[in-house]
């Protein structure tokens, strides 16, 4: 078991580990329970009922997040060309082709999305056993993999994150900072929900949505309770 700290063992007496918050009242104790000296991401995890062992039962998709998620997105597009040009033109941190490749290839992933033409991925999909395992990879399936450079660009800058559940059913994603607003927080958290509901797989049996937790970098979880939270969700749609 992790060891924790002074601080997060004082904040963590303010949540009652036995209840299931509603929406309102979580937000406002995960801003009390923000202690550290910097903006804390306050992040959703969402447990599935999938297994994602199976080809249908996997979760993965994107959503722009209604008021971002606070931080500014490092993008790198994979395009030759007018394509380049436009990725430029859009706002992309890095573009190339055969120069990137390599680069990664020694090493380098100073990056946090990465996005290509759909001729670039013949040599992009050499790069696999690199970015797949940190997230980084283009995929048509999260439109990653575009000839619309300049619309996913927009989005990515605009509070676009992808979400894609793991080994355990659980889903991670960041949805704001501690400085947002509790509204911004809500309306983020039920557009996440929203796009999680939309993404359900044929393959899911049983309760799809198990249960949401929210936490702040650096401080303890708060679940919530679901069912009048997926109400809110679908009543935001």
């Amino acid at each position: 078991m992790p060891k924790h700290g002074k601080k997060y063992l004082e904040v963590a007496k303010l949540v009652d580990r036995t209840k299931r918050y509603q929406l309102d009242e979580a937000l406002e104790l995960l801003k009390q329970t923000a202690r550290a000296n910097f903006d804390e991401t306050v992040e959703a995890h969402v447990r599935l009922g999938v297994d994602p062992r199976h080809a249908d039962q996997m979760v993965r998709g994107t959503v722009v997040l209604p008021h971002g998620t606070g931080r500014r997105v490092r993008v790198l597009v994979f395009a030759q060309g007018e394509k380049a040009r436009e990725a430029e033109e859009a706002g992309a941190d890095y573009v190339g082709a055969d120069d990137l490749i390599e680069r990664i290839q020694q090493g380098w992933t100073d990056f946090d999305v990465a996005v290509a033409t759909p001729d670039m991925m013949g040599k992009v999909g050499r790069l696999g056993r690199i970015l797949g395992p940190r997230g980084l990879m283009p995929s048509p399936r999260t439109g990653t993999v575009t000839m619309d450079l300049a619309r996913v660009i927009r989005d990515i800058r605009a509070g676009r994150v992808e979400f894609r559940v793991d080994r355990t059913g659980n889903v991670h994603v960041p949805i704001g900072k501690v400085s947002f607003t509790n509204e911004q927080l809500k309306e983020n958290l039920l557009a996440l929900l929203d796009a999680l509901i939309r993404a359900r797989p044929s393959g899911a049996r049983g309760t799809y949505i198990r249960s949401v937790t929210l936490s702040t970098t650096m401080g303890p979880g708060i679940r919530l309770d679901v069912q009048p939270l997926l109400e809110l969700a679908r009543a935001a749609a």
